[in-house]
């Protein structure tokens, strides 16, 4: 029970103090410096182990005929063929020191099939999973947007308002307002009424959303993720939560 649990409680509270000490003490930052190094092999040790469950799982789901085994082949053939090219740097170009030699080079190298893979293959399908997002998140907006009480009201009109200010139809719609190169041309930037009425203006009005509002709500977001994570992770610095241990104990 110590090994499993008390031990791991104590590195986990050690190296996070210690970290948490490098940005107040000039005095412990090569130790924070030598902690992140170790951070970096245990991220390559997770990186092997994540890579050998991804295979096992796979492979049960091909020889199980499970659903959706099919998916499963193409990840394995996938990482297979990836794994292969990286590692032997198939392909690759030597570099100026030594031409003939591949290995010190990058793999990712113009024309070789590692970057054909990755401008071809992996650039395209991320392109495809972030564009299908814009449905969902249409659809998502569809129904956040329904005028069903005030604030729902304000959320559909202020998000009118942005949309048609960054499009050709807003600009059109409030063309004869006066803009800021007539209020110049006709000497009258400093009047508050034509000010306004340049502020009504659906790239204007499009403009003072992003800056005022939109940008206070980001900080109020901000802020509350800031508080989050500070309580989480004093929370796992003194023990209280052990979920990473294998127990929400």
């Amino acid at each position: 029970m110590i090994a499993k649990r008390t031990i791991p409680l104590l590195m986990a509270a050690a190296i996070g103090f210690l970290l948490i000490l490098t940005y107040f003490i000039p005095y412990t930052e090569q130790w924070g410096a030598d902690a992140m190094d170790m951070f970096i092999i245990l991220a390559a040790a997770a990186m092997v182990l994540g890579a050998g469950n991804l295979v096992m799982m796979n492979l049960a789901k091909v020889s199980r005929r499970s659903a959706g085994w099919g998916y499963a082949a193409i990840t394995l053939v996938a990482f297979v063929i990836v794994l292969v090219i990286g590692l032997l740097k198939i392909g690759a170009h030597g570099t100026a020191v030594s031409p003939a030699n591949a290995w010190p080079s990058n793999p990712v190298q113009e024309g070789s099939p590692f970057w054909w893979i990755y401008q071809y293959a992996l650039v395209p399908l991320t392109a495809t999973m972030f564009a299908m997002l814009a449905f969902y998140i249409a659809s998502a907006a569809f129904r956040a947007f329904r005028a069903k009480n005030v604030e729902a009201t304000l959320l559909l009109g202020t998000a009118f308002i942005v949309l048609l200010g960054q499009v050709y139809a807003g600009y059109w719609l409030t063309d004869f307002l006066p803009d800021q190169a007539w209020l110049v041309e006709h000497g009258k930037e400093d009047s508050a009424w034509y000010q306004f009425l340049s502020g009504l203006r659906l790239e204007n009005l499009t403009q003072m959303i992003m800056d005022v509002p939109q940008k206070a709500g980001n900080r109020a977001i901000t802020i509350g993720i800031a508080l989050g994570i500070v309580s989480t992770s004093l929370k796992v610095l003194l023990g209280v939560d052990r979920s990473y241990l294998g127990s929400a104990d």
